[in-house]
């Protein structure tokens, strides 16, 4: 079974007032199958997280270690990361002019696979995936996220998400900016990549609304760029009700 493991993980970021530690020693260990909610108010380290695991060259990794399968991932370029079965869902997705989605997603099936994927079995998945996801087939030919609303730039993720087949996702607050009805078909397709995959999941969230759809196996607080406590999806349920009060009362901040 397929392991991405987070060892005592400090990680630093420049600012205008200059360097400021993030991550100040993340324990993390995320089994493929399994579900990994991670919850914490703003600046507690979690999109540090998962731009760290992506490989952003913005976030300097003081130590610690990040291996997938026992390999090294720190040492591995971000295009090696994505081919070794790792996928980030950004919270604000770029815009690709000048680049089709369906150019898009089969330039990047191919980086992946090491091979193109045949074309009639390939358009059939672009096209399911996209019904799926309630996504107009002309966005197909539309440049990638460009003039997208933010629910559609969320179910674009979620469509390569579903036809790159990663063996781990990292969603950064995917579930950002969506309306209820699009929060729901974005979460199945989430379960959808699961059920055919065994995909494993590392899912950042503010809130405890996508874990109505997307029921996570382990519950995270990051608090001041560490795990301030872990459970079961009653943690949820509980910073539901009474929030991150109690864990920043303690928290050190810099």
């Amino acid at each position: 079974m397929s392991v991405l493991e987070i060892k005592d993980l400090h990680v630093n970021v420049e600012t205008e007032q200059g360097t400021r530690e993030i991550l100040r020693g993340v324990d993390l260990t995320i089994r493929k199958g399994e579900i990994h909610a991670i919850m914490g108010p703003n600046g507690s380290g979690k999109s540090t997280l998962a731009y760290t695991i992506a490989g952003h060259p913005k976030y300097t990794v003081v130590s610690g270690s990040i291996t997938l399968d026992g390999e090294d991932v720190l040492e591995m370029s971000v295009d090696e990361r994505a081919r070794a079965g790792l996928f980030l869902a950004m919270q604000y997705p770029v815009e690709i002019p000048g680049v089709t989605v369906t150019n898009f997603l089969r330039t990047a099936k191919t980086a992946i696979d090491g091979q193109a994927p045949a074309v009639r079995g390939w358009v059939k998945d672009v096209r399911e995936s996209m019904a799926n996801l309630r996504m107009d087939p002309a966005f197909a030919e539309r440049n990638v996220n460009e003039g997208f609303s933010g629910g559609e730039k969320k179910r674009n993720e979620i469509l390569q998400l579903e036809l790159l087949k990663p063996d781990f996702a990292v969603l950064d607050e995917t579930d950002s900016g969506l309306d209820v009805d699009a929060l729901k078909i974005v979460s199945e397709g989430v379960n959808r990549a699961k059920e055919q995959t065994g995909l494993g999941v590392l899912l950042i969230t503010h809130y405890t609304r996508i874990l109505r759809y997307i029921t996570p196996d382990y519950v995270h607080v990051f608090v001041a760029g560490r795990v301030a406590e872990e459970g079961g999806p009653e943690l949820a349920d509980r910073l539901e009700e009474e929030g991150y009060d109690r864990y920043l009362d303690g928290a050190v901040v810099s």
